[in-house]
């Protein structure tokens, strides 16, 4: 077992094992994405070298740039899709840079992902849908499963749909249950690749106005990568640009 054991932040502060200050300072600060000197690739393709961020826990954060300026390729390292090359790299106290294939579901689960094209199983129902990742995330409280599916869809304004099929909703209605997939266990973070993208101006002020209460009240993390300008301008929060290869960032 201790072989299976996750490298995380605090483990790594227990041990005699000599740590650069900024280690030291993401564990104090409670760090929820530490990256140092990460190159970011998109198909084996180098586009954004010696990427250096952190999110704190509880954040709200923008990541804008250009389409094909690596956003999403950033958030894609950060769930281990694109293997992470550089000094650091931590998510919710995952080592990135040692992860093994065997960790990856788990370190999945630990966050909340949403996607542009909602990624949804036509053949099931909005409950359905949500009741397959908690068997996936191995629940098995058939109870507590139905409970948790009616709390989410409480949480995104679905109540009455869980009946329904993505095809009979609209393309808000189904960003919403993929939101309310995302928060099923009660993630530290939730990564969102332009949930907005295809929906017109006053859904996607819907649909931030919910990541926004979310991170509020729940204090989660919110790392979202969008070209929405306009809603960014109405909901601000911190943002970090990438302009000509590098990471522009409004707090600094």
């Amino acid at each position: 077992m201790a072989d299976e054991n996750i490298e995380t932040l605090e483990s790594q502060e227990q041990q005699s094992v000599p740590q650069t200050q900024e280690l030291q300072e993401t564990s104090k600060e409670e760090l929820v994405i530490s990256l140092k000197n990460v190159d970011i690739y998109q198909r084996n393709i180098l586009i954004l070298p010696q990427v250096t961020m952190n999110v704190k826990k509880g954040e709200f954060v923008y990541l804008i740039g250009k389409t094909g300026s690596g956003k999403s390729s950033i958030l894609k390292t950060l769930i281990a899709e694109v293997p992470a090359q550089g000094d650091e790299a931590y998510i919710n106290g995952y080592n990135l840079l040692k992860l093994k294939k065997r960790q990856i579901p788990q370190l999945r689960k630990s966050m909340g992902m949403v996607f542009q094209d909602y990624q949804l199983l036509s053949d099931m129902t909005v409950l359905e849908n949500l009741m397959y990742v908690l068997k996936a995330t191995r629940w098995k409280d058939k109870v507590a499963m139905g409970n948790r599916c009616e709390e989410v869809l409480e949480m995104v304004g679905l109540a009455t749909k869980d009946f329904r099929y993505p095809h009979q909703l609209s393309g808000g209605e189904q960003q919403r249950v993929c939101i309310a997939r995302a928060l099923l266990n009660n993630p530290e973070i939730i990564l969102a690749d332009e949930p907005t993208g295809n929906l017109d101006p006053i859904t996607s002020e819907e649909i931030f106005k919910i990541f926004h209460e979310i991170n509020k009240t729940n204090h989660t993390t919110v790392l979202m990568a969008t070209h929405n300008f306009s809603m960014i301008d109405k909901f601000t929060s911190r943002t970090i640009c990438i302009e000509d290869n590098k990471l522009i960032d409004s707090m600094l």
